[in-house]
């Protein structure tokens, strides 16, 4: 008897995580694909906003830097 109690407890648990995991992947926004267009989730509104500074237009900057250098040592080597 004492074996029936337990399989029902272990359903009823089972029964709460799922409706737990179904209830945050519910709550949960993503970008949705419809028709070739990428789509915002439903909380974009509220979403925190991302700024990213402009940056150097050269985005090859060090490696421009060391053929600069490289350029003047030789001059200077001649």
């Amino acid at each position: 008897m004492k074996k029936a109690f337990s399989s029902n407890l272990d359903r009823t648990r089972l029964g709460w995580v799922a409706l737990i995991a179904l209830c945050c992947f519910a709550n949960t926004g993503c970008q949705v694909h419809v028709a070739g267009q990428t789509l915002p989730s439903g909380y974009y509104l509220t979403d925190d906003i991302q700024y990213f500074p402009a940056g150097s237009e050269n985005k090859l900057a060090n490696e421009t830097a060391a053929l600069k250098a490289d350029r003047e040592a030789a001059r200077t080597r001649r």
